[in-house]
């Protein structure tokens, strides 16, 4: 089916805005908001991409993952520096690493779906184990929320089996 790239990020320093948050209690909505909110001021961006980061506590385990089970949730943004942070906004380093990219267009049920392949077929049968680093969304100038026609892309962090 779908082939991700597999590509070795750089680490990027960024400026955002986190929640902890369960699937259950789901948060994104208000943190995307405020983000956006104040977005204008931050200085020094690197162009207008936006990144959904997910950080788990543990090793993120699908079989095991329940609605329930908590996680840091970031809106975020590159930067060159980290100097002048806005009120409300924290440092965030993605620490960059080996990710498998996967292009999505589509909305939620095409996220869910993909999600769905990617650890129950992709992952198992791949060269790869999922690694203990972010995970996160990049949503380009082509993101549109709730659009069946939205693009983003999907990076799982990964490591050699």
């Amino acid at each position: 089916m779908i082939q991700p790239n597999i590509i070795e990020l750089q680490p990027k320093r960024m400026l955002g805005k986190s929640v902890r948050m369960t699937l259950a209690e789901n948060k994104t909505y208000e943190l995307w908001r405020s983000f956006q909110m104040q977005r204008s001021i931050i200085e020094n961006a690197v162009g207008n991409d936006l990144y959904s980061l997910q950080l788990y506590d543990q090793l993120l385990d699908p079989q095991s993952f329940l609605p329930t089970t908590p996680f840091t949730k970031w809106a975020l943004t590159e930067v060159t520096n980290q100097d002048n942070i806005p009120k409300g906004y924290k440092p965030f380093v993605l620490s960059g690493g080996l990710y498998a990219v996967f292009d999505l267009i589509g909305s939620i049920p095409e996220f869910i779906a993909l999600n769905n392949y990617i650890f129950a077929e992709w992952l198992p049968n791949s060269n790869y184990q999922l690694d203990h680093r972010a995970h996160f969304e990049l949503l380009g100038q082509n993101y549109k929320p709730n659009d069946p026609a939205s693009e983003e892309q999907v990076w799982i962090p990964i490591k050699a089996k």
